[in-house]
């Protein structure tokens, strides 16, 4: 949520919704944390938003805060962040007040006790109450986005700069770059307990494939399309594929291998 924006006419929508269509993230992996400088935008030592001066601190190392968060998605996908990058509701990213730019974090949901690491790259939440704003897919991941808000802990983590990162890949700048995250977006088109529903779907698609796989006691086949690289591209897909009404298609993330 960009910080000063005070033209209403700049978003589509008035009031911030989830995407239109579910998004699965049960294999969406988090960014890695890696060193980087601070962005040119956002970061100056305080700012003002409606009325109320906010202090941003001169490093995130030994940040920690419990509090409610909440979370922000379609009316803000697409726009500038603080720091001047394109917001991605489907990406692991969140907003902070006070946090350097860019800063990652770890996020634990206190009510059920999962936990995952964001990027932050953005200011806000300015509602009273809160202490952190989520992309949607990461209030996705960690079980809260129906609900709106919920009880969190926030962590930050520091990475010196001379130090490298023990895990596989650093966090990608563009969707161009997500195979470079390690995972590919796929359309899943429709899900089916029996093959021969699953085939008649993919012939109705061009470029569908099935895959089967074993959930608990049953066997389900899957109509996907994919792997794409582009988040854009996929989104395009995906809505031409609602407006021909072509089975339940929602996009999905799996990591390259598969």
């Amino acid at each position: 949520m960009l910080v000063g924006c005070s033209t209403p006419s700049r978003y589509s929508i008035d009031q911030d919704i989830a995407p239109d269509v579910e998004l699965d993230v049960s294999q969406l992996p988090d960014p890695v944390p890696i060193y980087e400088p601070k962005s040119r935008g956002g970061n100056k030592p305080s700012y003002e938003v409606w009325g109320k001066t906010y202090h941003v601190l001169p490093t995130a190392e030994g940040y920690q805060e419990q509090g409610r968060a909440s979370w922000y998605g379609a009316k803000f996908h697409g726009h500038r962040t603080s720091n001047g990058e394109t917001y991605n509701m489907y990406e692991m990213s969140a907003a902070h007040k006070s946090l350097p730019l860019p800063s990652y974090a770890k996020v634990t949901n206190l009510d059920n006790g999962r936990s995952v690491i964001v990027r932050v790259n953005d200011r806000g939440p300015f509602h009273e109450g809160r202490i952190i704003d989520l992309s949607y897919a990461a209030a996705k991941k960690l079980g809260y986005y129906s609900k709106g808000t919920a009880r969190v802990e926030v962590e930050a983590i520091v990475v010196a700069q001379n130090s490298e990162s023990t895990n596989a890949a650093p966090v990608a700048k563009s969707n161009q770059e997500a195979l470079v995250k390690g995972y590919a977006y796929f359309i899943q088109v429709g899900a089916f307990s029996t093959e021969q529903a699953a085939v008649q779907l993919k012939n109705r698609v061009d470029g569908a494939f099935v895959t089967s796989s074993k959930d608990t006691a049953k066997i389900f086949h899957r109509v996907r399309m994919g792997p794409y690289y582009d988040l854009q591209q996929t989104e395009q897909l995906l809505k031409q594929l609602k407006e021909s009404k072509l089975g339940s298609p929602m996009i999905i993330t799996r990591p390259v291998s598969s």
